[in-house]
């Protein structure tokens, strides 16, 4: 028969405080709002409408057909058209995407 040993019990460390903010100094933490970005797509005289139209339909979420063209178009008539507003880091993938399929694009506008 075996016997299992006795447990002993350790005192338990009483927990500490808290750190308290010093009297008359307010604790908040305030938040920034996101930074937020547009991807502006360029004109050039290089790339074709079907090009840009599939570069946007295959990057940009959302992005039907319709969108793609009218975009396309604004861009050749108009010399820019904003392609995607949102999040910074959002607009830093799709503006690399499109950049990598050799479209013309602005620098990133932050909004």
């Amino acid at each position: 028969m075996t016997t299992t040993p006795a447990l002993t019990s350790t005192p338990v460390k009483p927990l500490e405080p808290a750190p308290q903010a010093r009297p008359g100094t307010v604790s908040r933490r305030e938040q920034q709002p996101y930074p937020q970005a547009r991807v502006i797509v360029l004109d050039d005289d290089v790339n074709t409408y079907q090009h840009v139209v599939e570069c946007l339909l295959r990057h940009i979420p959302g992005m039907d057909p319709d969108q793609a063209w009218q975009l396309a178009h604004r861009i050749d008539t108009q010399g820019s058209a904003v392609a995607w507003s949102g999040p910074f880091e959002q607009a830093e993938l799709y503006h690399q995407l499109l950049a990598a399929e050799g479209l013309t694009m602005a620098p990133l506008e932050r909004i």
